[in-house]
């Protein structure tokens, strides 16, 4: 498990308050995110309708339905299924870089949708750098001979001799 980075987490705090326009509730970290209901909000804004039922207050099962349904959410905006927390890493407070994470991610997958005009976290996504070459230029590289193609430069084996020898003490 990584360890806990408090800067990356307060830019995460920072970043869904300016996506929400609202001020966060005060607390740790862990805590502000626990219930779901602030990460329904964010998925909401980010992608109207996205969690149809926000469970405001509740048992912890409600709670952290909550959380499912943003996973769920999430994962259909975009965020790569491998960056997405589990519950329990949130609810239980098992991996809360984890959690930071699945929010960068969706902080990042925000720029490939041109609807959403809010801010953005993290960095900026590569943009794709396709490169077209001429035949004449595709056809320039067959003529080298690389150095895995067995062109060894002069160097040989001669004199090495211990070859399939026993070794003379």
């Amino acid at each position: 498990m990584a360890p806990r980075n408090k800067e990356q987490e307060a830019e995460v705090l920072q970043w869904i308050s300016d996506v929400l326009g609202e001020k966060l509730p005060p607390g740790p970290y862990e805590d502000v995110l626990k219930d779901g209901v602030v990460l329904c909000k964010l998925i909401n804004k980010m992608a109207p309708g996205s969690v149809k039922k926000i469970q405001e207050r509740g048992t912890n099962f409600q709670l952290m339905e909550n959380i499912q349904r943003f996973q769920a959410a999430v994962k259909k905006y975009g965020v790569p299924e491998e960056e997405i927390f589990q519950t329990a890493d949130l609810f239980e407070r098992r991996n809360i870089p984890q959690v930071t994470l699945c929010l960068y991610s969706l902080g990042r997958i925000t720029q490939k949708h041109p609807e959403y005009n809010g801010p953005t976290l993290g960095p900026k996504m590569a943009d794709k750098n396709e490169r077209n070459f001429s035949e004449e230029q595709l056809r320039a590289h067959h003529g080298e001979l690389n150095l895995q193609m067995g062109y060894n430069k002069g160097a040989s084996q001669a004199g090495l001799g211990s070859f399939g020898n026993s070794r003379h003490m």
